[in-house]
């Protein structure tokens, strides 16, 4: 399987970048803290660069491409660590109206697992509920819900669900089962973006601080260390391509071990790079100050989406002894 990427799509790669770049530089996330994370207008602006739309066919005014360029778009918004229920509103375009043009925000929980939280809450538009019998629409704006007091990532405000209502339900199992392949790529590839923003960032500290006269780079325990990282980066994404073009060809091999595979590999990567960099950091890697811990963050909350390691772990195994 060839994992070059081809002319179009590092144009897609470096013009999604430069989009991140200037809707969403660091001082500018860290500013939306106090919105909640999401900004309007930088959300419809996701919405006309064509993130939510990017996979509707271009006869539902979408720009048509397929799961292996989405990644790639993906890749950069965990990168640039752009807040807010992208992946959700990603999937809910050909179901709810707006949701591509970033009019709405959507939300997503399943129901029944425990404990039952939502990001975001106030912000959001629609809330989508998934369970064994399909896919429900929620209000969001008449949930009791509890906000935890110190959510771990300071841009996803994290709200205790008191009771979840049926809904109305507009799609079914099948449905389901899209969301959960389709979403758990796309965390993967957020995931990677997370764990390349961290290598990147632990290489340039390493080259620019200096003890006992040089660059921190230049001793080889640091070394190692950034070494250990890029090697994790490059493993997860090689392992998150191969999911995204199984996707796009079931006939290229089983789906939903490389699924798993990417999910867990990309999740390690990103955790494990976090926790790097602001070792690499040092005593200012703890700071707030420095970025690295929004990264850490991040990186632990969107571990937890679209399946958990262990289950992750099961899936592969049970799909290599079958």
């Amino acid at each position: 399987m060839n994992f070059d990427l081809s002319d179009d799509e590092r144009a897609l790669q470096q013009g999604i970048r430069d989009v991140c770049k200037r809707l969403f530089p660091m001082e500018r996330v860290r500013g939306l803290e106090d919105a909640g994370g999401i900004d309007r207008t930088l959300w419809h602006e996701l919405g006309q660069a064509g993130i939510f739309s990017l996979r509707l066919p271009e006869s539902d005014g979408g720009v048509g491409l397929g799961m292996t360029e989405a990644v790639l778009v993906f890749e950069e918004l965990g990168h640039a660590l752009v807040p807010g229920p992208v992946i959700s509103t990603h999937l809910a375009t050909p179901l709810i109206e707006g949701a591509r043009g970033g009019e709405r925000v959507v939300g997503l929980i399943e129901r029944g697992r425990a404990p039952q939280v939502v990001g975001q809450l106030p912000a959001l538009d629609t809330l989508v509920v998934l369970d064994p019998k399909g896919v429900w629409l929620v209000d969001p704006q008449h949930l009791g819900a509890i906000p935890v007091r110190q959510p771990l990532d300071p841009l996803t405000p994290i709200y205790l669900l008191e009771h979840l209502p049926k809904g109305e339900k507009i799609a079914g199992p099948k449905e389901v089962e899209r969301w959960h392949r389709e979403g758990a790529v796309l965390a993967a590839a957020m995931l990677l973006g997370i764990a390349s923003a961290c290598t990147e960032a632990a290489v340039a500290y390493a080259k620019e601080r200096k003890q006992f006269g040089r660059a921190i780079g230049s001793f080889q325990a640091v070394k190692h260390i950034c070494a250990d990282m890029l090697v994790r980066e490059e493993v997860a994404r090689v392992a998150t391509y191969a999911a995204a073009v199984t996707c796009d060809d079931r006939s290229a091999g089983d789906v939903d071990r490389a699924i798993a595979g990417a999910r867990l590999l990309a999740g390690e990567a990103a955790l494990a790079n976090g926790k790097a960099s602001i070792q690499v950091h040092g005593g200012m890697g703890y700071t707030w100050e420095v970025d690295a811990h929004l990264y850490l963050k991040r990186a632990v909350l969107m571990s937890t989406r679209f399946g958990k390691s262990d289950e992750l772990a099961e899936t592969v195994a049970a799909t290599l002894t079958s």
